[in-house]
């Protein structure tokens, strides 16, 4: 899906990933399932590019349902893939806090799953070269990507904020589609380590400029960062 010049979706409101395509290259934002790799290799043909163009993935988290081709990418094609380094142990080996479930609808949580399942969850492998990045930091990709420390869904969440793209890519620092519920609009998202601080989190969202705020799962946000911080916290 193409959202604004530049600026594409892979993947769907259940699980998404997103490809900002500029002159000098492009950058990925999250990996979403290995079965989206796919959906990759369709949209460069779309775009008339090849995967040597791509410079760069850069992982909000390091979650299985978004590091899906990360791997693949970074053996197959040399594509670095940067993570904060709080989450680094997590992208490596999948090791993670356990966290309560909470609440979940039968009929949305099948269809996560099942949608999972079909995209290849089970084939996903970890990551076993990164690139550790910091809070703050500018990475030398197509767009200049600034990375913003966003603890609380994981230690190492961050968004990833891209002028040129006039988007903040925000991975399960906030969700507009809640996949157990299945219940649709800003709020936090499930399965999140420690959801006090991923709420006090949401100040350093509030306070960039940008049109688009884009999650992991859900509906793209057209509309302000600051907009969308205080809907999830009314939400919450």
């Amino acid at each position: 899906m193409k959202l604004a010049p530049h600026l594409h979706r892979l993947g769907n409101d259940v699980v998404a990933s997103y490809l900002v395509d500029l002159p000098e290259g492009i950058t990925l934002v999250d990996a979403g399932l290995p079965g989206h790799w796919n959906d990759l290799q369709r949209k460069l043909t779309e775009l008339g590019r090849p995967l040597s163009d791509i410079r760069g993935l850069v992982l909000t988290h390091g979650d299985g349902d978004h590091i899906g081709f990360a791997e693949r990418l970074r053996s197959e094609a040399g594509v670095p893939v940067f993570i904060h380094s709080a989450d680094a142990h997590r992208v490596r080996t999948g090791e993670k806090p356990k966290t309560p479930m909470g609440p979940a609808r039968i009929g949305p949580t099948v269809g996560f799953f099942a949608y999972s399942l079909r995209k290849n969850a089970l084939r996903t492998r970890h990551v076993s070269e990164v690139v550790t990045v910091a809070d703050g930091e500018v990475l030398d990709l197509p767009g200049s990507p600034v990375v913003i420390g966003m603890p609380g869904h994981s230690p190492g969440s961050i968004a990833v904020h891209i002028p040129a793209a006039d988007a903040v890519f925000v991975g399960d620092a906030l969700t507009t589609r809640h996949v157990l519920t299945g219940r649709v609009g800003p709020q936090p998202a499930p399965f999140t380590d420690e959801p006090e601080e991923a709420s006090a989190s949401l100040d350093r969202l509030a306070a960039r400029s940008a049109s688009w705020v884009l999650p992991g799962h859900g509906a793209p946000w057209h509309g302000s960062p600051a907009d969308i911080a205080a809907a999830v916290r009314a939400a919450g």
